[in-house]
Parts: C-alpha cells; sequence; structure tokens
C-alpha cells in the first residue's frame, strides 16, 4: 500500500481513537488516585473553598468524538462502600454534566457506542490560619500563628478501604506597613527585637498544596521608643555653639548629655556651646508615657578644634584684593594682643580684644593707628600675646618677628 494512503487511514480513525475524559471547571488542582489494589489513576479535583459554600462540577465527554451516548452518573457512598446513590441518567448526547456536588467520589457509565466508565473525586479545600498577639514589652513583639489544612480521603472502588490524599502546608508572615519578622516563613510563632515604631497590620498568610490560601490578620498599634537626633555643626573652633535637634519617636521625657558634664531635660534645647577644643560624646536617654526606654549615643562626636596661631611675615596693602591685610591665622583663641612697630620703635598698631571683638576682628589694613596715613613700605617688628580656649598660652619667640609691608 502507497505511503500516502497509510497516513491517510490514520487520519480518517483519529476520532475514532478519542478517549473519554472527566472535567472540573473551576477546580484549582488535579491530583491521582494511588488505589493500593488498583494501578488506575482517577482524577481528584480540588475545590478553593474560601466561600465555605464552594461546590463543584463534572463533565464527561463521550469517547467517540460526533456519536451520541448514554450517561449514568453515579455518587460513592460510605455505607455500601460503592457507586450505588443514583444522579442523573442522559440518553442520546454527546456530553453530560452534574453540578452542585458535594465532597465525594463520582462515576458515569457511558453506553451506546464505545462504552466507558469515568470515575472521579470531588474535594473542596479551606486552610486555615489565626494570626494573634501573643505578647509585646518595650522592646520586642510576640507574634502567634495558627494554621491547619484539611484532611481528605478517598476509597478504592474494588475494596472500600480509605486512602488519604497527601498534603501539606506552607506560611509566611508579612506586615504593612513592612517591618522586621524574623524567619517569616519558617518560625510559626516569631518574636522581633526590632519591633515596628508605627502602627502596622501583622497577616500571616498558610497556603497548601493544592494552592488553596487562607488570610489572618490584626491592627498592631505601637509602643516603642526610638531616640535619635541630629546636631550641627558637628565640629569648629572654640567657642563652639551646637544646635541640637530632636528626631525622637513617642518621647515625652528627655536627658541630654552633651560630654562637657552638662545636661538637658528639654527636647530641643538652646544651642549649647563648648568653650574647650576637644572630642565630646553626646548622649540622648528618652522615655515615653509608658515608661518604654531608648537611648542614643552617635559614632560622630563633636570636635571643638586646638587653639593655633599662625603668623604671616608679609603683605601688600595695596588695595588689589590679594594680600591686602594682616592678620593671623587663628583658631580657639579667647584673647589676642598685638602691637606692631617700625624699625625706629614707633607704634603704628595695636590691637586687644576678646570674644566678639576678636571674632569680627579683620586685622591691620596698612593705615598708621587706624588712620588714614599709610604706613610706608618696609621692615615692621610685631609682638603678639594670645590665650587659647584650651589654656595654650602664645608668649614666646615665635609670636615675636619682623613683618615686611609691600606696596
Amino acid at each position: 500500500m502507497p505511503v500516502r494512503y497509510y497516513f491517510l487511514i490514520i487520519l480518517i480513525f483519529l476520532p475514532l481513537v478519542s478517549v473519554a475524559q472527566l472535567l472540573a471547571p473551576g477546580s484549582n488542582a488535579v491530583r491521582y488516585t494511588a488505589y493500593p489494589a488498583s494501578q488506575v489513576k482517577d482524577p481528584i479535583f480540588i475545590y478553593c473553598n474560601s466561600s465555605g459554600n464552594q461546590k463543584g462540577t463534572l463533565i464527561a465527554g463521550n469517547p467517540d468524538g460526533l456519536v451520541n451516548h448514554n450517561f449514568i452518573w453515579y455518587q460513592w457512598s460510605n455505607d455500601t462502600k460503592s457507586f450505588s446513590i443514583p444522579l442523573k441518567s442522559e440518553s442520546g448526547v454527546k456530553s453530560s454534566t452534574v453540578d452542585n456536588l458535594d465532597e465525594g467520589g463520582y462515576r458515569v457509565e457511558i453506553t451506546g457506542g464505545r462504552d466507558t466508565i469515568l470515575t472521579g473525586w470531588i474535594f473542596t479545600d479551606s486552610p486555615y490560619s489565626l494570626a494573634q498577639l501573643q505578647n509585646r514589652t518595650c522592646a520586642y513583639v510576640a507574634l502567634k500563628g495558627k494554621v491547619a489544612i484539611d484532611t481528605f480521603y478517598y476509597s478504592d472502588p474494588s475494596t472500600g478501604v480509605r486512602v488519604k490524599l497527601p498534603d501539606g502546608v506552607g506560611f509566611l508572615w508579612s506586615s504593612n506597613p513592612s517591618s522586621t519578622i524574623p524567619y517569616p516563613d519558617l518560625v510559626l510563632n516569631p518574636q522581633t527585637f526590632d519591633p515596628p515604631l508605627v502602627d502596622v497590620t501583622y497577616n500571616l498568610q498558610v497556603t497548601d498544596s493544592f494552592g488553596c490560601i487562607s488570610n489572618s490578620s490584626f491592627d498592631y498599634t505601637s509602643i516603642h521608643v526610638k531616640a535619635d537626633f541630629e546636631f550641627d555643626p558637628q565640629t569648629g573652633e572654640a567657642p563652639l555653639e551646637v544646635t541640637f535637634t530632636d528626631k525622637s519617636i513617642r518621647a515625652s521625657k528627655y536627658k541630654w548629655e552633651f560630654g562637657d558634664d552638662s545636661t538637658s531635660t528639654l527636647s530641643n534645647p538652646p544651642p549649647h556651646i563648648y568653650y574647650k577644643p576637644g572630642e565630646y560624646s553626646v548622649k540622648l536617654t528618652i522615655e515615653s508615657d509608658l515608661h518604654c526606654i531608648d537611648s542614643l549615643r552617635p559614632e560622630t562626636k563633636v570636635v571643638v578644634v586646638p587653639s593655633a596661631l599662625d603668623i604671616p611675615n608679609v603683605f601688600t596693602p595695596n588695595d588689589d584684593g590679594l594680600n591686602d591685610i594682616f592678620i593671623p591665622e587663628t583658631k580657639s583663641l579667647r584673647f589676642l594682643n598685638i602691637e606692631i612697630f617700625s624699625r625706629s620703635g614707633i607704634r603704628v598698631y595695636s590691637f586687644n580684644g576678646d570674644g566678639e571683638k576678636l571674632k569680627n576682628w579683620k586685622g591691620w589694613n596698612g593705615n598708621i593707628n587706624n588712620s588714614s596715613v599709610k604706613a610706608a613700605p618696609g621692615v615692621y617688628f610685631y609682638l603678639i600675646r594670645a590665650l587659647g580656649w584650651d589654656d595654650v598660652y602664645y608668649n614666646g619667640k615665635l609670636q615675636k618677628g619682623f613683618l615686611y609691608l609691600y606696596r
């Protein structure tokens, strides 16, 4: 026979080898039986039953495709251990449907052509979850979860022996807004020592092997506190005025320790002045109305730079905007006295001051004794005495020397 006719014959007989099957519209998962006394694999249809009133539907298609058949449906009886409860019969149709089915086993006998028997099982699945607050303190939140899954049994039609359908369960804790939950899919009763600082909703989701889901949640009102603050500037010369801004959460009592033996109990204390050069570690301790306590000592310290005095030996007061002023470079000085003399010993300039006067001092502009008379170019002699806020006294050979004035 030619090859082309062989292929033609296969195409002609394809509808005759169609296999009858059961369908379950709307089911969420399909498993297959493992009967102890039979190798037959009947389908098991799982419906997720979140509403609590889920029913099943089965559709049987005939094995001959276009040929009408007769369908007789039966339900499994645990009393007789057989498919002995009649449900429905139809004649001369291509397919048949039974719906509003409870859990259990169902069988349909198809006759009128290629006679066939189809068997299937229906289960409605409702995993259980319960999220609860187990305990809370200022330091932690302990959650409590309960989970459960349904246990399903089908029966071996040849013996009536009941067989357990394997199932498994997984869970996952979460919160909204998101907060720390240790091992949320491994520990059913987790405890966090990083509790939320805002109100959250805790949720426990349970999922079984069939993909059916149950959620349980509860609202949690935070009682927890966090000490936090910012300060500016972080460094500078003495006297250094530092502003502290409270950023704490749920604080009602405050204790600021500024690192120089001074304290404050105000939420936002007035700017604090550091007079002594050095490094200062600041600590804030807070307490809430429920007596929850937290403290913060940042790694970043307030740094007040040591005193310093650097004296230039030349300046050019020619009003070109470059090096027009003779002014020592100073840091953290409490007091400064300067006198400048001509080579003949006549004093041409002096300054003596501390505090705001020293802070606002602009230096010598090259005019004799603050008059409009300009000092002549040449060599001048200076004497400087100063005292730093760190009690360093500047009154030695390094504070005596010659100054060159160029125009």
